[in-house]
């Protein structure tokens, strides 16, 4: 396919594709102690901070509008637009053309079916809940629509891409900040970043994802380098004055302040680093998760979470479930798309059993959707186009209702048939699991009021 942003380079492997990838974690050390180190750190390295949002949080309890209770969201994102009716809205009575190549298995919900290559689900399908009618018109081939929870969110082409309306993640920095102020509250998980991960719009670049894969390496002190010397804040205030011939006057001195000190409380704090650490994971762990790069990045989901980050997003590759045909790059349905389910497969039911057993279920939702679904009809190069109708999505975790399948498509998956989920729907059930304030509103930059949810979205009753 092509890429979604034309501008944007692709760097995605084929070894990704095929499962041989590895989470790309940086190795080089920031240069800590020198001026310089702090605007690497501070501005260029941890861009995407909520940095007011976390030091809030160390004199409060909780911040305005939202909840005390720890929660997160960890969001798979199935670049490409996973089909719905060879996954999780199989038509087994129709037509073959439509049917497409696949059986049918039965699930631990009597009545609810899946595809035949998703056996990992279906065996926990009573602690997930499957929705089949999600309106996805809105959305285009970017991440923009589904992941802002936002119809109004949409790409344009014209360098105005996403109306400056931010993604949830965003929302849930701004309004929610981290469980815990040593851990970024926005973290994503993608080596194709811009064409895979939506961010802050115009929340602000406080509130931007930070790079999860490149986070890693910028959170270790090299040798010579004391913890006391960085806790000395009066010689890095020093240090900031010294900066300061070198930065714009105004605001941009007071910015990267509150950007050093809070890069720098991350790395003496040690948890960050700590929560990159696969290697202090059993194999047990690991091999149930996967070797690979999708399973690597949703391991390092878990431990982000359960060290105090908010909102996580995990993204295999870019465009790798875009299956159009056996004559281009990801294949068709048999070819492109049937390779990947096990793995799609195994990496969710590890993730559930794993939050499980640590007692992170209640306390974590998760979601596994891509931009839409697709076509209906299998195409002449044994593939699916684009089919923007709707979707289908999985949910699990959150202490939410599971066991159960919200919505319908018709007799061969073309439209809704019942209980249509808007995007806005999702983005409220998302906020208001978070404990954020439906009602709340940002500031666009012309200083007008720009609701957090849109279009009447409200949260999905059923998932109560």
């Amino acid at each position: 396919m092509k890429d979604p942003i034309p501008h944007r380079k692709q760097h995605v492997l084929a070894s990704q594709y095929a499962g041989l990838g590895s989470v790309g974690v940086a190795t080089d050390l920031v240069r800590v102690g020198c001026r310089r180190w702090f605007l690497q750190t501070g501005i260029a390295g941890l861009a995407g901070l909520s940095v007011p949002a976390l030091l809030q949080a160390r004199d409060k309890a909780t911040m305005p509008g939202t909840s005390a209770r720890r929660t997160s969201v960890i969001l798979f994102w199935l670049s490409g637009g996973p089909s719905h009716l060879d996954m999780w809205d199989p038509k087994p009575a129709a037509p073959i053309e439509v049917r497409g190549p696949f059986g049918t298995i039965a699930t631990r919900v009597p009545g609810v079916h899946l595809c035949e290559h998703l056996p990992l689900q279906a065996r926990i399908m009573d602690r997930l809940t499957l929705i089949r009618s999600v309106d996805c018109r809105a959305s285009d081939h970017t991440p923009i629509t589904m992941q802002a929870g936002n119809p109004l969110a949409r790409r344009t082409n014209d360098g105005k891409d996403g109306g400056g309306y931010p993604s949830m993640g965003s929302v849930a920095a701004r309004f929610r900040g981290s469980n815990d102020p040593a851990l970024p509250a926005f973290v994503g998980l993608a080596d194709s970043w811009k064409a895979d991960v939506w961010g802050a719009g115009h929340l602000g670049t406080a509130f931007e994802p930070v790079q999860g894969t490149k986070l890693a390496g910028r959170m270790a002190l090299p040798p010579g380098i004391s913890v006391s010397r960085l806790q000395d804040r009066e010689n890095l205030r020093h240090q900031f004055d010294r900066l300061q011939a070198d930065l714009d006057t105004g605001t941009t001195m007071a910015r990267m302040d509150r950007y050093g000190l809070q890069a720098v409380e991350m790395v003496v704090s040690g948890k960050a680093q700590k929560a990159f650490r696969l290697d202090e994971e059993a194999d047990r762990v690991r091999d149930s998760y996967g070797r690979d790069s999708l399973g690597e990045k949703a391991l390092l989901a878990r431990r982000l979470v359960e060290a105090g980050s908010t909102y996580v997003l995990v993204s295999g590759a870019w465009g790798y479930f875009d299956h159009h045909g056996d004559d281009v790059r990801w294949g068709g349905i048999v070819k492109g798309l049937k390779p990947l389910l096990p793995r799609v497969d195994q990496v969710l039911y590890a993730l559930v059993n794993d939050l499980q057993a640590r007692g992170l279920l209640e306390t974590t939702l998760v979601l596994m959707m891509g931009e839409f679904g697709r076509a209906p009809v299998i195409n002449k190069n044994a593939g699916r186009d684009h089919w923007t109708n709707c979707m289908s999505m999985l949910v699990a975790g959150g202490g939410l209702a599971c066991g159960q399948v919200i919505g319908s498509t018709d007799a061969k998956g073309y439209d809704i048939k019942e209980r249509r989920v808007t995007a806005s729907d999702l983005a409220a059930t998302v906020f208001q699991y978070l404990g954020i304030d439906l009602n709340a509103h940002w500031q666009d930059p012309q200083g007008r009021p720009i609701p957090i949810v849109t279009e009447g979205g409200r949260p999905i009753p059923e998932l109560s």
